[in-house]
């Protein structure tokens, strides 16, 4: 499963993304997860599964959804207490929950 999360610039999430990926280790789950700014997120489309976009971009959600919906991609807002808590697990619950 390919995981991105989208923000402004591509680093607020770095944090949120070391989480996922200990707590997806931790699950023994096979997950490729990454950050990206909200303006390189359509050249990282290959074999994606999953968006979660920033809440504080969460305006862009019609548009992200517009674009990749249509190639299968799961787009949805990170809940915003998970994100400032840098909830790492409740974010691939999150994600998770979107491909099932």
């Amino acid at each position: 499963m390919k995981i991105i999360l989208v923000c402004a610039g591509g680093l607020s999430s770095s944090l949120l993304v070391s989480k996922m990926k200990h707590e997806g280790l931790a699950r023994n789950l096979t997950i490729d997860i990454s950050a990206v700014g909200e303006p390189e997120l359509l050249d990282h489309t290959e074999e994606l599964d999953v968006v979660l976009i920033a809440p504080q971009i969460r305006y862009l959600e019609k548009k992200i959804k517009q674009a990749l919906e249509p190639l299968g991609i799961k787009v949805a807002v990170i809940d915003g207490m998970a994100y400032g808590r840098l909830k790492g697990d409740v974010v691939l619950d999150q994600a998770l929950a979107l491909v099932e």
